[in-house]
């Protein structure tokens, strides 16, 4: 296993309240999820501008920001929004935020994001939680030596299996499903949207595969849960958009609140 560079060398000296932060879990909260943070207990918040070496989001509903927060008794570090590829990033500049959180010490990573859903019985609105995912970029986060990391878990399953009972509990509708990233940022064309789903996808993003991946690499657990947005291109015959991908997240946010809630009051699984 490589070893990740330490926040000293690779990002500076960290503010002191999130260099002195030991949170249980960390996430990383998608378009439109942001309000997820409103459920918790805020107990600081930092800019990834504050942070040398930490690249900033330019897009629409990524507050580009690490808030230090509690819910049920947990400590948690959130991530508020992310950059992607398609801003033109590298892959490790785009998993920076995962390795400057995993050096805190949460064994636990838990990803979120918004995807179009290819999967006619999974509706806009609801959530999947990733089983597996297709990296249709041809670009890693490891890129650059032989960083040959197992990827056959990367989802980690126990974790799958708890959070499915927790949702089956609660009543909470929580589809699975293969999770395919592609570039962007441009959406899919009706063409593309039938290949990924002849290759066995059930949604599809820009993000997350690299944070996956990069988590993997230094021992974490990951859990990853898709706000299913919008339909596809060619499943529905509505113009997509930004804006709707928003929109949607905010109104499913309170979904996901509750299911990890529950979650962390249950008490996730020992690794």
């Amino acid at each position: 296993m490589t070893t990740p560079s330490s926040p000293a060398n690779e990002f500076g000296a960290l503010p002191a309240e999130l260099a002195g932060f030991r949170p249980h879990a960390a996430m990383v909260l998608g378009s439109g999820l942001g309000s997820f943070a409103d459920a918790a207990e805020k107990l600081f918040e930092i800019p990834y501008s504050a942070i040398a070496g930490l690249p900033e989001s330019k897009v629409p509903g990524h507050a580009g920001k690490f808030v230090g927060a509690c819910l049920a008794g947990v400590p948690l570090l959130l991530a508020m929004g992310r950059v992607h590829y398609y801003e033109g990033h590298t892959p490790r500049q785009i998993a920076a935020h995962v390795r400057l959180m995993a050096s805190l010490g949460p064994d636990t990573l838990v990803l979120t994001n918004a995807a179009g859903t290819l999967n006619r019985d999974f509706a806009p609105g609801e959530w999947m939680m990733l089983s597996d995912h297709l990296n249709l970029t041809a670009a890693s986060p490891l890129s650059g030596g032989p960083n040959f990391h197992d990827m056959s878990d990367v989802y980690t399953a126990p974790l799958r299996d708890f959070f499915r009972a927790v949702a089956r509990d609660g009543g909470i509708t929580l589809h699975e499903g293969v999770y395919a990233c592609v570039p962007g940022p441009q959406y899919e064309t009706p063409a593309e949207v039938r290949m990924l789903r002849t290759l066995g996808a059930d949604a599809v993003g820009m993000s997350t595969v690299f944070e996956a991946i990069q988590a993997r690499a230094l021992g974490q657990r990951v859990a990853a849960f898709s706000c299913l947005t919008n339909w596809a291109a060619g499943v529905s015959s509505e113009p997509l958009s930004h804006g709707e991908v928003m929109d949607t997240g905010r109104q499913a946010a309170s979904a996901l609140a509750g299911l990890l809630q529950a979650a962390l009051r249950r008490g996730l699984p020992a690794p």
